[in-house]
């Protein structure tokens, strides 16, 4: 599908080497040079460890038809003339400037979403529930930062009507470049918790970090957050709504019963139910039927098209296996606020046993303890057994409630835990998997399951 011409290239880079033939279409903006493309634009970013320069003659193999490339970097032996290398000071921020001026071009409606947890499972809410009534695209996968978050940009279809766009970050000015880029019309921040507090020093700095998203944002924008955060209770140049638990809220959830494959609850004495588990998500809901009322869907749609929602794997996924125990795969990213939400959930099951299986939560820096123990403090009596992996996750032991009688035990190794699973693999048992994602907790589930 045809993004735009060489002549769009080249008006935002004159300067160039090779051979341009204006009308020749680009299909696809790519940075990896091991991809196979048709049209392809070829992006070369320079990291810490690799230069994607070196690799510019197998992505030209591979589809390239014509290339980004920073001045200071010395051309290719054989590098072919029939290919334009448009030149730029440097191609990250050359690949910055192409998705802005690509927004640009196609216009939609921009959705910016950031948060310290949930953004990812807020962006499919919102865009799985906007599809039936507008043309939807969105970040696929957490393609969220300085390079991720272009891609996604430049991804997007020419009929684009509604872009949801997630933004990751973990240091001050990072959601400022990306608001810069994507310019958003209405933005959501859906909480306030520890993730990347290593850098950021304090709730209150990643409550500032990700209150700028307002700055790419014109002052007719609408931005929605967390009203149960006090840090979120800011006065801005933009519309605010907020949603929560709170009563005197724009959006309030009220009425919360989680059942086996759903939950119910009120929003502004609306029913709702979505095919999701936990409070948690109940909050999600409200920023989609916040942002839907914004773009002038009805309530009682947006409220079907909820209750139909599907979401990506390792998000709460549930399976079953051969014995009848479910397995929870929640293991695409943990904080210490997601992992309490995602206990709380399984707390409220139906099973008698209720396994826990947790592992570390990475960039906590000073806080690794406290926020470790945090986590203990919500395990008590309707928990079963507690099976903790990795190194920092041996705090959640010492912060464990007074009234937690169940077996508990701690090891190194992903593989050291799968036989401590095992005698749970029985009807009527539920093992939730949750840490950050370097601990990979799904490779014990893939054994499991084989």
């Amino acid at each position: 599908m045809t993004k735009f011409t060489f002549n769009f290239l080249n008006q935002l880079f004159p300067e160039f080497s090779g051979d341009i033939q204006e009308e020749v279409q680009i299909q696809e903006i790519y940075t990896d040079s091991r991809k196979s493309v048709s049209q392809g634009l070829f992006v070369p970013i320079i990291g810490e460890r690799f230069n994607g320069h070196d690799f510019v003659l197998q992505a030209i193999d591979k589809g390239a038809v014509a290339v980004i490339w920073q001045k200071d970097q010395p051309f290719p032996e054989n590098k072919p003339d029939s290919i334009p290398f448009f030149l730029v000071d440097d191609s990250l921020t050359a690949l910055q400037e192409l998705a802005q001026a690509y927004r640009n071009k196609i216009n939609p409606t921009v959705i910016g979403i950031t948060g310290s947890n949930g953004k990812t499972t807020t962006k499919e809410i919102i865009s799985s529930s906007l599809k039936p009534f507008y043309q939807v695209s969105k970040t696929e996968g957490n393609l969220n930062n300085l390079i991720g978050m272009p891609l996604s940009i430049l991804a997007m279809p020419q009929n684009t009507e509604v872009l949801v766009l997630e933004m990751g970050m973990n240091q001050f000015g990072e959601i400022a470049r990306l608001s810069e880029i994507a310019q958003p019309d209405i933005s959501v921040i859906t909480n306030i918790g520890e993730s990347h507090i290593e850098y950021l020093g304090s709730r209150k700095g990643i409550s500032q970090a990700k209150l700028e998203i307002v700055e790419g944002m014109k002052k007719s924008g609408l931005v929605i957050v967390d009203g149960d955060e006090p840090l979120l209770n800011v006065t801005l140049s933009q519309q605010m709504l907020t949603c929560g638990f709170a009563n005197e809220l724009n959006y309030v959830v009220s009425q919360i019963e989680q059942h086996d494959d759903q939950t119910t609850f009120m929003i502004n004495e609306m029913p709702v139910s979505i095919p999701l588990l936990g409070s948690h998500q109940a909050k999600n809901s409200a920023y989609a039927l916040a942002v839907g009322r914004a773009l002038e869907i009805p309530e009682r749609e947006m409220v079907q098209t909820l209750a139909d929602l599907t979401l990506p794997g390792m998000r709460f996924e549930q399976i079953e296996t051969e014995s009848g125990a479910f397995l929870i795969n929640d293991a695409y990213n943990a904080s210490a606020t997601s992992m309490k939400a995602s206990i709380d959930v399984v707390k409220n099951m139906k099973q008698q046993n209720k396994v826990l299986v947790l592992g570390d939560i990475f960039e906590l820096g000073e806080h690794l303890e406290a926020e470790h123990k945090k986590v203990g403090a919500s395990i008590d009596s309707d928990i079963t057994a507690l099976i903790t992996i990795g190194d920092a996750s041996r705090f959640i032991h010492e912060g464990l409630s007074d009234n937690f009688k169940g077996y508990k035990t701690h090891v190194r190794s992903n593989e050291d835990a799968s036989s401590l699973i095992k005698p749970y693999l029985k009807n009527d048992s539920v093992i939730l998997f949750k840490a950050s994602r370097g601990m990979q907790l799904e490779k014990i589930i893939d054994e499991l399951m084989n």
